[in-house]
């Protein structure tokens, strides 16, 4: 062993990987701290200094930018975590302890599992041994001293930020139609146009009452917002679209009032969702607020116009960009349905019958509607499509593709064993060749003793990644499994028409096999519905809808010809009804033809009328 090595270092610990952690909380701590980098990496010196060769260390950089207060996002230390538990690690180093997790539970988490698997930890003050009891407790109150310095520094900004809110400076970007000026409190824009456009959104509000009626009358006359990116007021102004969300923040925005609020959307950590930022966030009344300071700065409207402006928004009915949560007694497809115009969510409408509608844009954007569809037929032809996916035929194609992935793995185990035979056969040949060398013969003997430890390295390799492949194979159907999905095909049909089965528990198939239904329709009774799949595969299907009025029907022309035809003839109208049933044309509610439709088309196209005698 190395003479520089630590004595907690042992054979069997070389004999693994060294994993090299590197994290910044911050992606702009990489672009103003490169050295920290820089150091983090020197760290892979010492390891080589310690005995491990340089093709046995690993660094891991894949974490760079992103904060160690939770594991979610941060794929390298998770992969750490998992070569640590098949027992392939015999090393994990970092600059500091606080640099693999600043979460109590998770250091703690990991320090138990290098316990358990015998792995070391290193920092820039030395190894440290797990199974050790100093050692551990060393490492655990390191551990717990990088989160109370966590806690300390976002104590001292939190401190900093409030007592700079408690002077009435304004932080971060400043509303629309204002920016910051002397002593960092907000001042109108000094565009003209800005102030205009803010005084505007007031006033129209103030005389329309609603936030649709406001948006429509801005997308009407070409109304853009004056936006700037930064709080630097000689940013350049970004004049966007008017959105429904921007409108709605800056007319409950109590900045428009001169008051100065901080503190006005507290997070709640019991509402918060794990890997999503601003999840849990509340809105306070600004009395409510943390800092509170009436009359801080200039005004664009009275306290009295505002609070008027809030009950307004709260009587009204608000439809976010989020799909309503979709109910257990009727669309199968609901939140799943999409317009092959403009590729935006369709909106679920239940009554009086079941409709989808896209208006989305007229919603967001006050544009107008793309339409809306009647959800009968698309519903019924997602239930068939689905039901022929999941026919007999198609589970046996599945099962045929579950023994084929079995024999094929199969093929692959029986590879990854000869691999690892000829691996030891080849170190064993190298240390018949080593052992067999005349001890005086010193050139060649470090020359066969160095081509066995490379032999053997590769023995290491091939083993942990049979390893790692043994640990990611797919489970396997049972006979018993195979028997029970063979006899559940056969009922699949029946099963998804009974009664008995909730709308809720077809949902779930649905979600399964279906990411998503793309509709296109035309203004006539023909629709197009593209079924996307999960797997990426895609399905095109044409059907026909309602329509309000016999001229809506592409074939209207047709139609009137063929009744013109056969009246020539001396058809009834039951014979003519018969006569266009047979071509295959439908009314207008994509119905059979009756005569009562034919004498009802003779009457619409001023086609002479039947004889009563006939």
């Amino acid at each position: 062993m190395n003479e520089l090595a630590p004595g907690k270092i042992k054979q069997h610990h070389l004999d693994r990987l060294a994993i090299v952690y590197i994290r910044q909380s911050h992606p702009q701590q990489q672009i103003k701290h490169p050295e920290s980098v820089a150091t983090q990496l020197r760290l892979r010196e010492r390891i080589e200094q310690w005995g491990w060769p340089a093709d046995r260390i690993r660094v891991l950089d894949g974490d760079l930018g992103k904060s160690g207060t939770s594991t979610i996002g941060r794929e390298d230390f998770a992969w750490l975590v998992s070569e640590v538990t098949l027992d392939h690690v015999g090393l994990v180093a970092g600059f500091q302890i606080n640099r693999l997790a600043r979460e109590d539970e998770t250091i703690c988490h990991l320090i138990k599992i290098c316990s358990l698997f015998d792995t070391l930890l290193a920092d820039q003050d030395g190894v440290y041994h797990p199974q050790d009891f100093n050692d551990r407790l060393v490492l655990t109150i390191k551990g717990l001293v990088g989160g109370v310095e966590l806690y300390q520094i976002q104590q001292r900004m939190q401190h900093g930020r409030l007592e700079r809110a408690r002077r009435g400076e304004w932080l971060g970007v400043p509303p629309l139609g204002y920016v910051i000026g002397e002593q960092r409190k907000l001042v109108f824009d000094p565009d003209e146009q800005a102030r205009h456009v803010t005084r505007m959104l007031f006033d129209q509000f103030e005389r329309l009452g609603s936030v649709s009626a406001l948006l429509r009358f801005l997308h009407e006359h070409d109304v853009r917002l004056p936006i700037r990116a930064t709080a630097d007021p000689r940013a350049e102004i970004e004049w966007r679209r008017p959105h429904r969300e921007t409108l709605r923040n800056v007319l409950r925005h109590p900045a428009y009032t001169g008051t100065y609020t901080w503190g006005r959307r507290p997070c709640d950590p019991k509402r918060a969702l794990p890997g999503r930022r601003g999840t849990g966030r509340s809105v306070l009344a600004a009395a409510d607020c943390q800092v509170f300071i009436p009359g801080n700065h200039e005004a664009f409207i009275d306290p009295a116009q505002f609070e008027r402006n809030l009950q307004r928004l709260s009587s009204q009915s608000r439809r976010g960009p989020q799909p309503s949560p979709a109910r257990e007694t009727a669309a199968l497809l609901a939140g799943r349905v999409f317009c092959g115009r403009c590729q935006s969510r369709m909106q679920t409408h239940y009554s009086p019958n079941l409709r989808y509608e896209c208006a989305r844009r007229a919603l967001d954007y006050g544009e107008s509607r793309c339409g809306s569809l009647p959800g009968r037929e698309i519903e019924q032809l997602a239930a068939t499509q689905i039901l022929v996916a999941l026919e007999p035929a198609s589970l046996e194609l599945s099962l045929a593709a579950a023994e084929r992935i079995e024999a094929e793995r199969a093929e692959l185990e029986r590879h990854w064993q000869l691999r690892l035979q000829r691996a030891q056969q080849n170190a064993a040949r190298a240390f018949h060749q080593y052992d067999a060398v005349e001890p005086e013969n010193r050139l060649v003997a470090r020359t066969l003793e160095s081509r066995w430890e490379e032999t053997l390295a590769e023995v290491r390799t091939l083993t942990e990644d049979h390893d790692r492949f043994r640990a990611s194979r797919p489970l396997t159907l049972s006979p018993a499994e195979r028997r029970a999905i063979e006899q559940l095909s056969t009922n699949l049909p029946r099963l998804w028409t009974a009664p008995s089965l909730a709308v809720a528990e077809k949902r779930r198939v649905v979600e399964l096999l279906l990411e998503k239904a793309v509709v296109t329709g035309t203004e006539d009774e023909r629709v197009t519905v593209e079924l996307h799949w999960s797997g990426g595969t895609m399905t095109s299907h044409a059907i026909t809808r309602r329509v309000r009025r016999w001229s809506d029907l592409s074939d209207y022309e047709r139609i009137l010809g063929h009744i013109a035809e056969s009246e020539s003839h001396g058809c009834t109208s039951e014979e003519i009804a018969t006569r266009l049933n047979d071509l295959g044309y439908r009314t207008c509610r994509s119905m059979s033809f009756t005569s009562a439709n034919v004498r009802q088309l003779r009457q619409r196209a001023k086609l002479p009328q039947e004889p009563e005698s006939r």
